[in-house]
C-alpha cells in the first residue's frame, strides 16, 4: 500500500520539510522518537505483531499505538524513502552492557544522506537515540541531555551510551543488509518465544530530552543523565493509568495484560 505521509506526520506533530537532507532526518526522528512510544503491549494481550505497512499504518498512526523495533523502524524506514532517503536495513545483537553473545534480534537503519552514512533507529524505547548518530567511530554527539557514540570491537559497529558509571554497550551490528524474511523469522521469536522477554513482561518506554521513561510490569523508571529513581504501582489499574498519562496509550477500563 502507499505510505500515508499526511497521517503519519500529524502522528508525530511533524510540520517541517519533506527534502531528502540530513536536517529533515534529524527533524523527524526527533518527532518519531518522542512521539511513538516502545511497547509490547499486543503480546501481553493475545494479538499478533503484524509487519506490513497496512498493519502497521493501522496500529501505530490511527490507534495511536506504540511498538517494538520491527514495528518502529519498518515504519519509520517507509516515511523516509517516500521522502527519497536512502535507507538500508539493518539487524543487531543487543548487549546492554552484556559480554553474552546473542540473536541478531533488534531492526536499525543506515540512512545516506548529504555523502555520509547515519544510523537511525527509533526502535530502541528508552535507551534508544534521539536523533541519528553519524557512522565516525569515536565521535561523541550530544542528544540533549544524552551522549552517544559509535565504536568498533571485533570488526562490529557498538553504538554505546554514556551512564554515570561509563559507557555502555547497547548494541552492536555490521552494515549486512536485511530483508524482511528475516525480520519475520526474529518477529516470530521475539513475540511467540517462551523464553524471549517480550513475552513475559509487560514493557513501555518512552525516550525524551531529559528523561528516559520505562515501564517493566508494575516498575517505572525515570532515568536522568545524575541517576535514576523508580516506582512500583499498586495495582492493574495503576498500569492503565501510568500507561495513560505518562506514555500516551490509552486502554479502555479493565484490560488485563498477562505477564510474569
Amino acid at each position: 500500500m502507499p505510505f500515508d505521509w499526511n497521517a503519519y506526520a500529524a502522528r508525530i506533530e511533524y510540520g517541517g520539510e519533506s527534502t531528502p537532507t540530513l536536517a529533515t532526518l534529524r527533524e523527524l526522528h526527533l518527532a518519531h522518537a518522542t512521539h511513538i512510544p516502545f511497547e509490547n503491549l499486543d503480546i501481553l494481550l493475545g494479538k499478533p505483531i503484524q509487519l506490513d505497512l497496512e498493519s502497521l499504518t493501522a496500529k501505530l498512526i490511527h490507534a495511536g499505538r506504540g511498538g517494538y523495533c520491527f514495528e518502529q523502524n519498518t515504519l519509520f524506514a517507509a516515511a523516509l524513502e517516500t521522502l527519497g532517503f536512502r535507507v538500508t536495513r539493518l539487524a543487531a545483537r543487543v548487549r546492554m552492557g552484556s559480554s553474552e553473545v546473542r540473536p541478531r534480534s533488534h531492526m536499525l537503519l543506515a540512512v545516506d544522506v548529504e555523502d555520509e552514512k547515519w544510523l537511525a533507529d527509533v526502535g530502541f524505547g528508552g535507551d534508544g537515540l534521539l536523533l541519528p548518530v553519524a557512522l565516525k567511530p569515536g565521535e561523541v554527539e550530544w542528544h540533549f541531555a544524552w551522549q552517544y557514540r559509535v565504536i568498533i570491537d571485533g570488526g562490529l559497529y557498538v553504538l554505546q551510551s554514556l551512564r554515570p558509571e561509563g559507557w555502555l554497550d547497547l548494541y552492536g551490528f555490521t552494515l549486512e543488509e536485511q530483508h524482511a524474511a528475516d525480520y519475520e523469522v526474529s518477529n516470530h521469536f521475539t513475540s511467540t518465544h517462551p523464553q524471549s522477554p517480550f513475552v513475559n513482561k509487560l514493557v513501555a518506554q518512552r525516550p525524551g530530552k531529559e528523561v528516559r521513561l520505562t515501564l517493566v510490569n508494575r516498575t517505572l523508571t525515570e532515568q536522568r543523565p545524575e541517576g535514576l529513581s523508580e516506582t512500583t504501582l499498586a495495582d492493574d489499574d495503576a498500569i492503565l493509568e501510568t500507561l495513560a498519562e505518562r506514555f500516551a496509550l490509552s486502554f479502555p477500563a479493565g484490560t488485563r495484560f498477562s505477564y510474569k
